[in-house]
């Protein structure tokens, strides 16, 4: 057995041997100060500590609800370009040639794989901006949510 371990890896032992001690997989607020204690660890470091996490989890769970609606006008779009293009081929077909039922086809197609390839990248600064844009209008909806729920319970 080593003497030194890293960081990361006494966490890791740790949250192994915390679950093993734990019936139900979960731990009380009080449970886990007392935790943090027993490896002294400053009662407000661990507040800041939870607080930090807290804004974590709920970061991560806005970026997941952003990545999903992305995917979901992706899917929307995608569905538009096959009926779209499907009856224009079709109409073209009955016309006899392909000629601008390809050209659309293929223009829309290259618009589409750059809205598939935006949808589905889930980092780096564009990203990030947009995901900032989103939570912002998120947050602006919300607040003129409960406005009106304010003025028509008023």
């Amino acid at each position: 057995m080593a003497d030194l371990y890293a960081s990361e890896d006494a966490q890791q032992i740790l949250q192994i041997a915390i679950a093993k001690e734990t019936e139900s997989g979960e731990l009380t607020r009080l449970q886990l100060a007392e935790i943090a204690s027993e490896l002294n660890i400053a009662p407000e470091t661990l507040w800041t500590a939870e607080r930090e996490w807290i804004a974590l989890k709920s970061e991560s769970t806005q970026q997941m609800l952003f990545n999903q609606e992305r995917r979901q006008k992706f899917q929307h779009h995608l569905i538009r370009y096959g009926i779209f293009n499907g009856f224009l081929l079709l109409l073209n077909l009955l016309a006899g040639g392909y000629g601008i039922a390809a050209f659309v086809a293929l223009t829309w197609g290259i618009v589409l794989a750059l809205h598939g390839w935006k949808a589905y990248q889930s980092s780096g600064f564009k990203y990030q901006k947009d995901f900032e844009n989103w939570r912002r209008r998120q947050q602006v909806k919300q607040s003129m949510s409960n406005l009106f729920s304010r003025l028509l319970n008023a």
